[in-house]
């Protein structure tokens, strides 16, 4: 085993937190991940890793010598690349939400593909943030806030909870100055994210609730947009969502004085440093055309999966 890939593992089983998820993750033996530090510590005189039975951590000295592999890697890799044929090839895997993900990353992939013949793409749509290093995922298009302080995330755009009904619904029904009356209003649904029956407002969702008695109850995003059009009731949705339908004026945004603060729509990845071309390349091109969408601004002029 060379020095280089010493450093490779070693910088490896911190970022995954632990010798046996790193072997797992490079496709080693877990006695070749221990042989690579021991070989490590021993050439460099001092302990690298402080082991316990349910955590691995680096000491001052192994944090030191983290920070300068990660770089060496990084030129080492950069050297490679510049190296190699300039066209982009090998296996991308992506995630982001189910209907964003059809609507605008979906088109966004297609035409890298067609940019860049030799590469290939998995897509998982899923409305449930999948683990980048459980599901092994190069990078994520997420919508909220995000959690983990361990991943880097490039904001690209903002979207925001709005209320919409038809126009036909409206013309029924009233259209509510206030949202204490949409308790009195036929209301859809959407069940994804939470089970509760309630509508929250304000920037901080906590300036007032409103209890519903939903007329539909969906966990489909499609079914909740066909059910306002058709004048079921008011829905509330992502702007991007129902951008179309309001440009359109099929639906009607109401009470946006009351709407919480906007979501971010971000890139999301386990780190930039070490970032391989390909990854590197769909994450910049997916920023550019992301962040251009009119879809994801158009309805925050005046006030967010």
């Amino acid at each position: 085993m060379d020095r280089l890939d010493e450093m490779a593992i070693f910088v490896a089983v911190l970022q995954y937190g632990s010798l046996a998820e790193a072997a797992r993750k490079l496709h080693r033996s877990p006695p070749a991940i221990t042989r690579a530090i021991a070989s490590l510590e021993h050439r460099f005189g001092a302990r690298l890793v402080e082991r316990t039975t349910r955590s691995l951590a680096p000491t001052e000295a192994g944090a030191r010598l983290a920070e300068k592999a990660r770089v060496l890697l990084s030129q080492y890799q950069d050297a490679v690349e510049d190296t190699a044929e300039t066209q982009l090839s090998g296996l991308l895997r992506i995630t982001a939400p189910v209907q964003f993900g059809r609507k605008h990353v979906a088109p966004l992939v297609m035409e890298f593909l067609a940019q860049h013949p030799d590469m290939q793409i998995e897509m998982m749509l899923n409305d449930r943030n999948l683990d980048l290093i459980d599901e092994g995922l190069d990078l994520a298009v997420r919508i909220g806030h995000q959690e983990d302080s361990g991943k880097v995330a490039r904001k690209v755009a903002e979207v925001t909870r709005v209320l919409v009904a038809s126009p036909a619904y409206l013309a029924q029904h009233g259209e509510p100055q206030h949202p204490s009356e949409l308790a009195a209003h036929q209301t859809v649904m959407g069940t994804l994210r939470t089970q509760i029956r309630e509508w929250r407002f304000g920037p901080h969702e906590d300036d007032l609730r409103v209890r519903l008695s939903p007329r539909l109850l969906t966990n489909d995003v499609e079914s909740e947009l066909l059910a306002v059009r058709s004048g079921q009731g008011i829905a509330r949705l992502l702007s991007y969502q129902v951008s179309d339908d309001v440009q359109a004026g099929r639906m009607i945004r109401l009470l946006p004085d009351f709407e919480p603060l906007p979501l971010p729509v971000q890139l999301v990845a386990q780190q930039v440093q070490q970032m391989p071309r390909k990854v590197r390349t769909f994450w910049d091109y997916a920023y550019q055309r992301l962040s251009a969408l009119p879809q994801l601004h158009a309805l925050n002029a005046s006030s967010e999966q």
